[in-house]
C-alpha cells in the first residue's frame, strides 16, 4: 500500500486519530514532562523574568531594610505604586509585540504616544474641544501614523528600523511644534487623571477578581468544546483547575493588599487623633490594562489573525507560499502597535500630570527592553503579551527599588542595561538550543 509525504496511507481519510498532536495532551505529570523537555531545548518563555523578578523583590526588599533601617519596599503603598508605574511600560511593551513577533521593531512608538497626547492637551487647554472629542483625535492620529508605517514597510519595503527612525526624529519636532514655548501644558481633566490617580472601591476590587476567574473559565471552555468538535484531543482538565487556581491565589493576595489601608495614620495630639487620610483600591489603571491584556492575547492565540502573525515572524516565505497576505497582517500589526501606544501616552500623562515637548522620547527603549526581558524574541515567531507585562514588571521594580535606595540614576540605566544584554543572550542561545535540538531528531 502506498502513503503519503506524512505517512498516511493513500486514499485514508484523516480522521481525530490521525491528528498530530498539540504536545498539550496527557495526564498532568505528562505536562509536567512536556514543560520540562521544552525547558531543556530553549523554550523558556518569561521563566527567567519570572526568576528575576523573585530575585529583585527579595533583594530589595533585604537591602531596605538593611540601608535605611525600615521596610520601605514590602509595603501595601509601594506595591500599588509598583503597579501604577509599570501601567505605561507594560502597555507599550505589550504594543511593540505585536511588531516585534514579525521580526519587525518600531522605534518611534514613544513618540508617536508622545505627539499624540501633544495635539490631545493643545486641543483641550488652548482650543476648548471637549475631552472626548480630542481623545479620539489623539487616538486617530497614532492609528493614522501606524498606517504610514505599515504601508512603507508592508507595501513599499522599506525597514522598519530606518522608517521609524526617520519618524522618531520628526515627531519630536512636532512636539515641539505642537507645545510650543510653553514647555509642558498640565492636565486638568479629572476623568484623565483619575486614571493613575484614583483607586477602585473595595468591593470593586473583589468584583474585578471574580470577572477575571468567570472569563478565564469560560475561555478555557470554550476552547475545550471547540477542541472536541473538531475531533482533536484536549490538554487534561486538572490543567484547567490548576490555572484557574493559580489566578484566584495570586489574584486575591494582590487585591487583598491593595484594598488595605496604604494611607497615613493620624498623630495623637492632645489625646486626639489630628490628620491622617484613607488610600485603600486596586488602582483605575490595572482592569484597563488587564482588559487588554486579555483581548490582545486572544487575538494572537484564538484567531486566525493571530496565528498569521506568528508564522509570518517564524518563516515570511513559508507562511507567504501558505497563501497567507503578508503585507496586510504587517500593515495592520503596525497600526496595533501605534494605537496600544498611543494609551500608553495617556496613562504616562495621567501619571505625571502634565504633557512636554520630550514626552515619549525615552519610552520606547524601556518598552522594547521590557519585551525582551520578558521573553518575546528579537527575532520573531516567539513570545507572548504576558511575557511583556512581566518583563515590564521587572524593570519596574528596578526602578522603583533603586529609587528606594536613594541611588543615583545612572545606577538604574546601567542595571536596566545589563538585565536587557543579559535577557536578549538567553534568546539568542535558547535559539541555538532549540535548533540544535531540532537537528539531532
Amino acid at each position: 500500500m502506498s502513503t503519503q509525504h506524512d505517512g498516511t496511507p493513500t486514499g485514508h481519510v484523516m480522521s481525530s486519530t490521525d491528528l498530530i498532536g498539540s504536545g498539550q495532551e496527557g495526564t498532568l505529570l505528562d505536562q509536567v514532562r512536556a514543560w520540562a523537555q521544552r525547558i531543556r531545548h530553549g523554550e523558556m518563555g518569561a521563566l527567567p523574568a519570572i526568576g528575576g523578578f523573585i530575585i529583585l523583590s527579595i533583594l530589595f526588599t533585604i537591602l531596605s531594610q538593611v540601608i535605611l533601617g525600615n521596610q520601605f519596599f514590602l509595603t501595601e503603598r509601594n506595591f500599588a505604586n509598583l503597579a501604577t508605574q509599570a501601567a505605561t511600560l507594560v502597555m507599550l511593551g505589550m504594543a511593540l509585540v505585536f511588531v516585534i513577533l514579525l521580526g519587525e521593531i518600531d522605534l518611534s512608538a514613544g513618540v508617536t504616544a508622545g505627539a499624540s497626547m501633544a495635539i490631545f492637551v493643545v486641543l483641550v487647554s488652548r482650543f476648548s474641544v471637549p475631552w472626548v472629542l480630542a481623545l479620539l483625535v489623539a487616538f486617530a492620529i497614532g492609528l493614522a501614523i501606524g498606517t504610514f508605517i505599515g504601508f512603507f514597510v508592508a507595501q513599499v519595503g522599506i525597514p522598519s528600523f530606518v522608517v521609524t527612525l526617520g519618524l522618531f526624529l520628526g515627531l519630536q519636532g512636532v512636539q515641539l511644534v505642537v507645545i510650543g514655548g510653553a514647555g509642558a501644558i498640565r492636565v486638568q481633566i479629572p476623568e484623565i487623571l483619575a486614571i493613575q490617580n484614583r483607586n477602585l472601591p473595595v468591593w470593586a476590587g473583589w468584583a474585578m477578581l471574580a470577572v477575571i476567574l468567570l472569563v478565564s473559565a469560560g475561555t478555557a471552555f470554550w476552547g475545550r468544546r471547540r477542541r472536541t468538535r473538531a475531533g482533536v484531543p484536549n490538554r487534561t482538565i486538572s490543567l484547567v483547575w490548576a490555572k484557574l487556581g493559580a489566578i484566584a491565589v495570586i489574584g486575591g493576595v494582590a487585591v487583598y493588599l491593595l484594598n488595605r489601608n496604604r494611607g497615613q495614620a493620624p498623630t495623637i495630639l492632645n489625646g486626639e487623633e489630628v490628620g491622617g487620610n484613607v488610600i485603600e483600591g486596586v488602582p483605575i489603571v490595572v482592569p484597563i490594562v488587564l482588559a487588554i491584556l486579555w483581548l490582545g492575547t486572544f487575538v494572537l492565540d484564538r484567531t486566525k489573525y493571530g496565528r498569521y502573525i506568528y508564522a509570518i515572524g517564524g518563516n515570511a516565505e513559508a507562511a507567504r507560499r501558505a497563501g497567507v497576505k503578508i503585507v496586510l497582517i504587517r500593515w495592520t500589526a503596525f497600526i496595533i502597535c501605534s494605537g496600544l501606544a498611543v494609551m500608553a501616552g495617556l496613562f504616562s500623562a495621567s501619571k505625571v500630570g502634565s504633557v512636554d515637548a520630550a514626552a515619549g522620547r525615552d519610552l520606547v527603549l524601556s518598552g522594547v527592553a521590557a519585551a525582551v526581558v520578558g521573553g518575546v524574541s528579537l527575532f520573531g515567531g516567539r513570545g507572548r503579551l504576558i511575557h511583556a507585562a512581566v518583563g515590564a514588571l521587572v524593570i519596574a521594580v528596578i526602578t522603583n527599588g533603586l529609587g528606594l535606595l536613594n541611588l543615583p540614576a545612572g545606577v538604574n540605566y546601567a542595571v536596566t542595561g545589563g538585565v536587557l544584554i543579559l535577557a536578549a543572550t538567553v534568546d539568542a542561545v535558547s535559539r541555538k538550543r532549540a535548533g540544535g535540538s531540532i537537528l539531532r531528531t
